[in-house]
């Protein structure tokens, strides 16, 4: 029986090999000996000298110091010429906080946004920029009878919406000018460069406000959620029915909920705003 087994492991390892053999095809020798590197120096010692690191991947010095040279051209891999030492650079950590975001941020979001429906009575909603859309990530629909029509995975344009503003609003002027430079502005007489000062001011309020300015009878509020570098990587938003609701309210105690809610994934998501940012925000709640 035993003898029986090991010929069909047998077999089936012969079988697989051509397998194998096909995907090694498709693979890059000089990506993976770069990639090698960097696993290397986030190992026990994160400083390595040319020798050391050719050492580590069997290869000339000629060789090893092309691929550093290309990885600190990238920014992966920083030299210190005193030491003569290479280590991690800094793009390394932001490929790190931006797969920690993507993986995390409707995860991290969502009991907030319960929160936020529970305090507010309105539907929330979770989304990014994709383009010169806003694309719904996440939805926590309101208990009451009138819900809003959107769904995860529906896209709307940025430059009519909360929270496409508020995500484009963390954009620099010269971004959004790229962004838009082929979609025309003459409609309702708003220049690009009117809809650049406009988000400016969006910036500066760290919120957008609309009462059925996209959608006749609904009203939204809009916050930035921000990663660990302080970049806006998504928004929140809820929505209300318009003859619901007042400014007095949207521009209040809503607008102060939607703004601590971000603030709160924010943090989650290891955000730490300094003190001037925690003094706006106490401010722009308080208006």
């Amino acid at each position: 029986m035993v003898k029986s087994r090991d010929k069909v492991t047998a077999s089936k390892g012969a079988k697989s090999a051509p397998a194998a053999d096909l995907s090694d095809r498709y693979l890059v020798p000089a990506l993976i000996r770069g990639l090698n590197i960097l696993q290397e120096l986030s190992g026990e010692r994160r400083r390595l000298t040319l020798s050391e690191v050719a050492a580590a991947l069997g290869v000339t010095r000629s060789s090893a110091y092309r691929l550093l040279f290309t990885l600190g051209h990238m920014g992966f891999v920083a030299f210190d010429a005193d030491t003569k030492t290479y280590a991690l650079g800094p793009q390394v950590l932001q490929l790190g906080y931006g797969y920690l975001a993507s993986r995390d941020l409707v995860e991290v979001a969502m009991p907030h946004l319960v929160r936020l429906r529970d305090r507010t009575g309105w539907s929330a909603h979770l989304g990014e920029l994709h383009g010169r859309d806003v694309v719904y990530l996440a939805r926590v629909a309101t208990r009451r009878s009138i819900a809003s029509t959107v769904h995860v995975g529906t896209r709307l344009p940025a430059r009519s919406t909360t929270m496409g503003r508020i995500l484009l609003s963390g954009l620099s002027a010269d971004e959004v000018r790229e962004l838009y430079r082929d979609e025309p502005f003459a409609g309702g007489g708003v220049s690009l460069e009117s809809f650049i000062q406009q988000l400016a001011g969006d910036q500066e309020a760290g919120a957008v406000v609309q009462n059925s300015a996209y959608e006749p009878g609904v009203a939204s509020i809009a916050a930035p959620i921000r990663d660990m570098t302080g970049h806006i990587i998504a928004a929140i938003n809820i929505s209300a029915v318009a003859l619901l609701t007042n400014d007095g309210e949207l521009n209040g105690p809503l607008r102060a909920e939607v703004l601590a809610a971000a603030d709160a994934i924010s943090r989650d998501l290891g955000h730490q705003a300094d003190g001037s940012e925690t003094k706006d925000l106490s401010r722009r709640s308080a208006r």
